[in-house]
């Protein structure tokens, strides 16, 4: 859980707040330790004295109670510490692929290119979340930036510095060292790497009357002090400002709803962003959200791969161009029942269904093999062409069937599998299990009608394929 205080919230505060909120969450059955860390944002990946972390592990999924499933958990979980109204709490979930964000759901940059105010980014920004809200494929959606925190603008009075004979670079790098700290050196001891690091004692800069305590030599070798050469103002804005192609920009994070695909749920983004974005503003993805608008267009690539390969090895095992197409035109069989059990299965075409149908290429292209391989045997020894694919049939009929009962059966404990896979387990179960189902049953009847078609046509170009010295293989049932 991403904790954020109001923007000016001291770090004592925030702990404190954390405390409480740890003490809520240890208190419910389905968590087994809390550990709460203050200074940290997670979403905007910086430090800040008004935000903080919560890391909750659960207990195993048959010890949590009632509520075992991991959306309801975190519902819950969110639920107990709303209490808490010191705070704002955001209930996150890692990202399916760690090391590309901090946190999962869709990370979407918008950009400002017109150069704008900061406070008008943040505008646009809760116009654009109030729009995605309203779409049923967006569960929720927020941004962490912010243009209220408490700041002080510092003005150098160049022209009295001019005077003073003071430098304004010296008078920064003052500054620096003593407000907020410059690394000069390090050393190591006992085995260790130590830094020297150069800050004023905190008592010593807590206000802004610590300015006349702090001196900086001009060119006569004299101290000036700093309060002469500086002043504060009293400002407010935000507390990083992040780039994204060098624009100013800020990231809104987004959860898909459930029985919604994360696909989907760019779609509605773009769908939303085409029309609640203003002129010179855009977005942009990042995280793992990018790395699935550009790969998305790889999986029809992949199954293109696939089915040419297939081809190329059965061209060359049959020495022909033209009988692998029999093979490759009895796999749509299969593609069909896929999509018929997912869609009975309540899911969504996702990567695990994709994974599926190329699983289902080599297993239904095996079946297809075995037929007209043991077709071909007996037309090379003589027998008619609709009696060879007939022949064929008969003899790989109970292998086939055998085979594919054996892996429908052994798929179907997926379909019953519970706990944080249990979606993934439901969707290969799901699209394998009704892809072998009609491959085979459909498979069965349209391989023979497709080797007499394409065998036709390749004895009309290369001749007849009867060889005098061929001789009819025993039929098994092995």
């Amino acid at each position: 859980m991403n904790a954020t205080l109001p923007p000016g919230a001291s770090l004592e505060r925030t702990t404190e707040t954390l405390d409480n909120a740890g003490k809520l969450l240890r208190e419910d059955e389905s968590v087994e330790t809390v550990i709460t860390v203050a200074g940290i944002d997670l979403i905007s990946g910086s430090s800040s004295p008004s935000a903080g972390l919560i890391f909750v592990s659960l207990e195993d999924a048959e010890e949590r109670g009632s509520v075992k499933e991991i959306g309801a958990v975190m519902g819950k979980l969110t639920g107990k510490v709303s209490a808490l109204t010191e705070a704002t709490f955001f209930p996150i979930q890692p990202p399916t692929v760690p090391g590309f964000s901090n946190v999962g759901g869709l990370e979407i940059v918008l950009q400002d290119r017109t150069g704008g105010e900061l406070g008008q980014l943040s505008e646009v920004s809760q116009g654009f979340i109030g729009a995605l809200m309203q779409r049923p494929e967006i569960a929720s959606a927020f941004t962490m930036f912010a243009t209220g925190y408490p700041q002080w603008e510092i003005e150098v009075n160049e022209e009295r510095a001019s005077q003073l004979g003071v430098d304004v670079e010296n008078l920064l790098t003052v500054m620096q060292v003593y407000y907020g700290s410059v690394q000069v050196s390090d050393f190591n001891r006992f085995g260790k790497y130590y830094r020297v690091v150069m800050q004023a004692e905190p008592d010593a800069r807590m206000d802004p009357s610590s300015l006349g305590e702090v001196f900086v030599k001009n060119d006569t070798g004299e101290m000036v002090p700093m309060n002469s050469l500086v002043s504060l103002k009293r400002v407010y804005g935000p507390q990083t400002v992040d780039h994204f192609n060098l624009f100013n920009s800020l990231t809104v994070n987004a959860n898909v709803a459930q029985g919604f695909s994360t696909g989907q749920a760019i779609d509605a983004v773009r769908e939303v962003a085409a029309t609640a974005l203003p002129p010179g503003y855009s977005y942009d993805w990042d995280g793992v959200s990018r790395e699935e608008v550009e790969s998305g267009g790889q999986s029809v690539y992949i199954f293109i791969l696939s089915l040419v390969f297939v081809y190329l090895l059965l061209s060359a095992q049959y020495e022909s161009y033209l009988l692998p197409l029999a093979v490759i035109m009895s796999i749509p069989a299969g593609v069909l029942g896929v999509f018929f059990g997912v869609m009975a299965a309540g899911l969504e075409n996702n990567i695990y269904v994709q994974i599926a149908m190329i699983m289902l290429i080599g297993l239904l292209g095996k079946n297809a093999i075995l037929i007209v391989e043991y077709a071909i045997q007996r037309r090379r020894a003589g027998m008619g062409l609709v009696e060879s694919a007939i022949e064929g049939s008969k003899a790989r009929f109970r292998p086939i069937l055998m085979t594919s009962l054996a892996f429908t059966a052994g798929l179907l404990p997926l379909l019953k599998a519970t706990g944080p896979s249990a979606i993934g387990n439901h969707s290969i179960g799901a699209a394998a299990v009704g892809g072998m189902v009609s491959g085979t049953v459909l498979g069965v009847l349209i391989i023979p009608v497709l080797y007499v078609v394409f065998q036709s046509l390749q004895e009309r170009i290369s001749g007849p394929a009867h060889d005098p010295d061929a001789e009819v293989p025993e039929i098994t049932h092995e």
